[in-house]
């Protein structure tokens, strides 16, 4: 996995890999919620609840619990999604968030067919640069690329 967390022009972190699955297979896994719950976070991650209304301006209700059973409730609502190489989505309270809470970004996930394997890159577009570096701090692109493997895995043996 490539990762480019600590651009100076942009507070954006940069994530490229190759999924070992077709577009479609990987593009499945990323909206359907009873895949989404298996891959999403990073290692002992759980997702109790996973609701998504897959289209722009649906929403998604998700609930992440931490390996030490600590549970998060999140938000987001869809933006752009064009079947099957683009999805946008960002926290529903991501234009009204007040600046030193936890930083919220916005998602763009664009997937591109390569034969039997899906090129991922995700751009993670925060409000600042202080917002992207909190999120660095916390280990976001971290879990990520845990959570990146997990759907790896996952799309491997859904590639049939």
């Amino acid at each position: 996995m490539q990762i480019d967390a600590n651009r100076s022009d942009q507070p954006v972190i940069v994530m490229n890999r190759t999924f070992d699955a077709p577009i479609d297979v990987v593009w499945s896994i990323f909206v359907d919620p009873k895949h989404v719950k298996h891959w999403y976070g990073g290692d002992g991650f759980s997702n109790p609840v996973c609701e998504m209304d897959v289209r722009p301006g649906g929403l998604w209700h998700h609930v992440m619990r931490l390996p030490n059973g600590m549970e998060f409730a999140m938000d987001f609502v869809f933006i752009e999604v064009e079947k099957p190489t683009k999805l946008v989505w960002q926290a529903v309270d991501h234009e009204t968030r007040p600046a030193g809470g936890p930083p919220s970004a916005r998602m763009t996930v664009t997937l591109q067919a390569h034969g039997q394997q899906t090129h991922w890159q995700l751009v993670s577009q925060f409000k600042s640069f202080a917002d992207r570096d909190a999120a660095n701090q916390i280990g976001f692109a971290a879990t990520i690329a845990q959570g990146s493997n997990k759907l790896n895995e996952l799309a491997k043996a859904l590639r049939g």
